[in-house]
């Protein structure tokens, strides 16, 4: 629904020098694009950050439109990420024991656009199995002590807890012995839906709605070790990883460009295109103070589903774990378009 900068929330705060610098490195990007180029191009002249500069030229270039859900609400729930810090290894020792995989050579990934064309965007993975296409391994599969994916091994790290939120992260920082630092990120999945373990937790009363947050659910897993593996199957889906450049400002998200610290958001992309700035309206994780912030569309997520639904990137660091882990919002969303588009329109 088309809006006016006038009746948004907390406009006058929502552009930070974060959300210009998330903003020019989408203009990589976006700038090739002829509906982007001429923002794009504006940007680069106005010079160091000034929050009134800014805020104006986001009001000359662009157009806010209200995102709603499909049954016409306008509030869904916002989570938090961040790029964590784990412990690792080049080679498997007792120590470091859990592996993080490249893409295996096996896998599968069939454009249904191809074969229908309304269902252009949309893939399938899987794997060959004589001459039929089956599903790819699932995790239980792939985190057996036997393996199917011996050998696609990028390193290993010291802790399966660490491991499988890195995967719900979808990149982060390995701190090897040596005090190198590798930063991965997501390459590829295998092609399974994302399930909650929270969830899982929640209906087999092992912990309350309030008790899961990634804390609460760290928490549980280190008291009850036996039980670690059948949880961490409730999820099947599982990432791979790839090696990213040393030099990166921040993680690469699925537009291509490194994402800024609470200025980078993943949506959706089949109801909100990658690149467009996007005002967010929520409240702090775990608090009741008001937390509103223009951010860009820089990023996705398996568990990102639906209009006004979010994952707010809250960057590296001790207080980008604690601020992730705990946010569980309730929050609206509005686009912003350059003038004259309409989103309902091819971009």
């Amino acid at each position: 629904m088309r809006s006016d900068f006038s009746r948004l929330p907390d406009w006058n705060a929502a552009v930070t020098p974060n959300t210009w610098t998330a903003f020019l490195a989408g203009c990589q990007t976006l700038g090739h694009n002829p509906l982007w180029q001429s923002a794009c191009h504006q940007a680069t002249t106005l010079g160091p950050f000034d929050p009134d500069t800014m805020r104006r030229f986001f009001e000359d270039q662009f157009t806010p439109w209200q995102v709603n859900n499909s049954n016409g609400s306008d509030q869904g729930l916002i989570t938090g990420y961040y790029e964590p810090l784990l412990h690792g290894n080049l080679q498997r020792n007792a120590l470091y024991r859990y592996p993080l995989y490249a893409p295996p050579a096996d896998l599968l990934t069939i454009d249904l656009g191809d074969l229908a064309p309304d269902l252009k965007g949309r893939h399938l993975r899987g794997r060959l199995q004589g001459n039929r296409v089956v599903p790819y391994f699932s995790r239980a599969d792939i985190e057996l002590e036997d393996s199917p994916l011996q050998g696609q091994e990028l390193l290993w790290v010291n802790d399966p807890v660490e491991l499988f939120f890195l995967q719900i992260q979808g990149s982060g920082v390995i701190l090897l012995p040596n005090g190198q630092r590798l930063h991965v990120g997501y390459a590829d999945q295998n092609g399974y839906p994302f399930r909650s373990i929270a969830r899982y937790l929640i209906d087999h009363h092992q912990l309350t709605l309030a008790q899961t947050s990634m804390q609460g659910i760290k928490s549980w897993a280190r008291q009850h070790p036996r039980e670690l593996q059948t949880l961490l199957n409730q999820n099947p889906s599982y990432v791979f990883f790839r090696l990213l450049p040393p030099d990166l400002a921040g993680p690469l998200g699925t537009l291509g460009v490194p994402l800024t610290g609470q200025a980078s958001l993943a949506i959706d992309p089949h109801t909100i295109p990658l690149g467009v700035p996007v005002l967010l309206s929520t409240q702090e994780p775990g608090t009741q103070q008001p937390l509103t912030r223009l951010m860009m569309a820089q990023d996705t997520g398996g568990a990102i589903r639906g209009a006004v639904r979010a994952d707010f990137f809250w960057g590296f660091g001790p207080h980008a774990e604690q601020a992730a882990g705990h946010m569980k919002e309730m929050g609206r969303l509005w686009v912003l378009y350059p003038h004259d588009h309409d989103p309902n329109s091819p971009q």
